[in-house]
């Protein structure tokens, strides 16, 4: 038996195609010969072992693109290579799902037959074997070209590595000769075409490689199911592992050594969903995709890909050998294993974050890769490109490992599903001890402290996910909070376009000590703002802001007297207010205002920026107007 197609010369073939041997037949039998001469179809009719072949004519007839019996029934001249019964039995058995010529049952399969056919048809010339010489090339009706070898028979050399012998030569027709082959000649555009129907499964694939042993036994050694999946619908993308490649990730333990639930997850972070071949990563360049392994929160593992130079995987597997077509999918042949990648991993992966994790290790800084390598935490982290921290100046001068802890929340996995608009607390922190807010605004995409856009969502590491996002978030004050949530907006038309004479924004933007922070800001919601019969005028409103803030002190909710009552410092406008703790109505806390007006609402608390903390207010507080 040969070898239709050697679809991988470098690693191994993916099956062999078997046609028929080589040998003549001699038992072709015709039927008497009527008196009056008849055409190749009605030859074909009166054969017996060409019936497949009149078979395959009807069926691909039944397209209707085609009208091949028409056509070989018509003047001709024509020259016909006939395959016998055998030659179509032959080719069926190695159709996977094929087990008929009825099974091309769709328009295109039929097309896909009319092409096999035509392209043993020769038009224009009635050609004896006598006439054929060795090297002589024919052009098909199909378009492509056979070549004759004279070598002890006649033999029809198409698109394979397997020629076919002429058994029955010269018989003559009213509009032609037949000459019976035993075989099927294939054009490559049809071998091509067939790719889908001939392959075998991922699974199967690698038990045949001969270079792919260890990934077999990693397989048989993990998840006993694993090799089924593979065998599986699919499609895969599977990224599979030379046995070299096994070798260096075992590093002389055995696959015995590593626990069955550690192997079966990175064997899944080597398959993808759906077929990616190398052309689409080409046409993609750079970004991710999703393994079926599983990372934090149960979600999919991302995997990292470029291919911009050649084809890598995370940063440490490249492709040797692409797009190895199985009946479920492709494969990859990679040279290294790819690991289970944690957020550091997926860092250093991505060239979009180079500038990143640059700053996180600036200087042989350890603490942020030791804190993001840590298996036992899980963590989100919102990671700005390249491009963002070139754009960033640090107009504050803040501290850059303080701006770096700001864009990590420490355990939750927060992924882009879950996320609405609400405060999150970050590494950072106030004080050394009280962790910095962060606004996540969901109302267009993802937006945080009214600065970053989430670029790209949902990079899952085995500790956290990733956002990777377009601007450096720097560290709030108490105004980035006021201006990013749009619960605040009345309050900042009021800081700004209603008191034009107070610059509310420089006073309340002062840091380290530069004006009267830090600040304790008591900050009404729009809806308290619609509550007033009306906006003041500017010099009634301006006192009003004022009887919100506190200036000297970063007062949070657990600095109030519990189960009790506290009198705050005295505002910025002069005068005090109290704070009862619980509250009522379902408010956390109950405050009465400098003017004695009871019924006013804290709503949340604890709002921390790097120069104050914020608590929501459902009213607007109002001064003793009489002092």
């Amino acid at each position: 038996m040969k070898a239709l197609v050697n679809f991988s010369k470098i690693t191994f073939l993916i099956f062999a195609l078997i046609f028929t041997s080589c040998e003549n037949d001699d038992d072709v039998t015709m039927d008497p010969p009527p008196e009056e001469p008849i055409n190749i179809v009605e030859t074909a009719q009166a054969t017996a072992d060409l019936s497949s072949l009149v078979s395959a004519l009807q069926k691909a007839d039944e397209s209707a693109n085609n009208d091949l019996i028409s056509a070989l029934s018509g003047d001709g001249p024509f020259t016909v290579f006939a395959p016998t019964n055998a030659a179509f039995a032959d080719l069926l058995a190695q159709l996977d799902g094929f087990d008929s010529l009825e099974d091309f049952n769709t328009e295109q399969l039929q097309d896909l037959l009319a092409t096999i056919l035509t392209y043993h048809v020769i038009s224009g010339t009635a050609a004896m074997s006598g006439d054929l010489s060795d090297g002589q090339t024919l052009t098909t009706l199909q378009g492509s070209d056979l070549t004759v070898t004279i070598d002890g028979g006649v033999f029809i050399g198409d698109d394979t590595d397997a020629d076919a012998q002429v058994t029955t030569a010269n018989v003559e027709t009213a509009n032609g000769v037949v000459h019976i082959i035993n075989k099927i000649l294939l054009p490559q555009d049809v071998l091509d075409a067939l790719v889908d129907v001939l392959l075998v499964p991922i699974t199967d694939l690698a038990i045949g490689n001969e270079n792919l042993e260890n990934l077999v036994a990693a397989l048989v050694a993990a998840d006993g199911d694993l090799p089924n999946v593979l065998r599986g619908a699919g499609p895969f993308t599977v990224l599979a592992p030379t046995d070299e490649a096994f070798e260096a990730f075992l590093d002389g333990a055995t696959l015995g050594d590593i626990p069955v639930d550690v192997l079966t997850n990175v064997l899944l972070n080597h398959v993808l969903d759906g077929a990616l071949f190398k052309e689409d990563l080409e046409g993609l360049g750079s970004g991710y995709s999703n393994t079926l392994a599983t990372g934090a929160g149960e979600q999919n593992m991302s995997i990292f890909f470029d291919a911009t130079d050649g084809v890598t995987f995370n940063g440490v597997s490249s492709v040797s050998t692409a797009d190895v077509k199985a009946l479920n999918g492709v494969v990859h042949i990679v040279d290294a294993v790819i690991g289970l990648p944690n957020i550091v991993d997926h860092a250093v992966a991505n060239p979009n974050l180079t500038s990143l994790v640059a700053a996180l290790t600036d200087g042989g800084n350890t603490t942020f890769t030791d804190l993001l390598s840590n298996e036992e935490e899980v963590f989100t982290v919102f990671a700005p490109v390249n491009s963002g921290f070139d754009a960033f100046m640090n107009p504050n001068g803040n501290d850059i490992n303080a701006i770096l802890s700001n864009h990590v929340v420490v355990g939750a996995a927060a992924f882009s599903s879950g996320l609405s608009n609400s405060y999150v607390n970050t590494a950072a922190e106030f004080a050394m001890d009280e962790p910095l807010s962060l606004y996540i605004n969901t109302d267009d995409g993802v937006k945080l402290n009214g600065m970053s856009n989430v670029a790209i969502a949902d990079i899952v590491a085995t500790n956290g996910v990733i956002h990777a996002v377009d601007m450096v978030i720097d560290l709030p004050t108490v105004v980035t909070f006021a201006t990013a949530d749009p619960n605040f907006s009345t309050l900042v038309t009021a800081l700004t376009e209603l008191t034009p004479s107070t610059d509310f924004v420089s006073v309340l933007s002062a840091q380290d000590g530069n004006g009267a922070d830090p600040f304790t800001v008591f900050a009404p919601t729009n809806a308290a703002f619609e509550a007033l019969a009306a906006i003041p005028a500017e010099d009634d409103l301006i006192p009003i802001l004022q009887h919100h803030v506190i200036a000297g002190a970063n007062i949070r909710s657990g600095d109030l007297t519990p189960d009790g009552t506290t009198v705050t410092p005295a505002t910025l406008e002069g005068d005090t207010f109290s704070i009862t703790l619980p509250g009522t109505d379902g408010n956390i806390a109950d405050v009465t205002d400098g003017a004695g007006n009871t019924g006013i609402g804290i709503d949340a608390v604890d709002v921390q920026a790097i120069n104050g903390v914020i608590h929501v207010l459902d009213a607007v507080i109002i001064p003793d107007t009489t002092n």
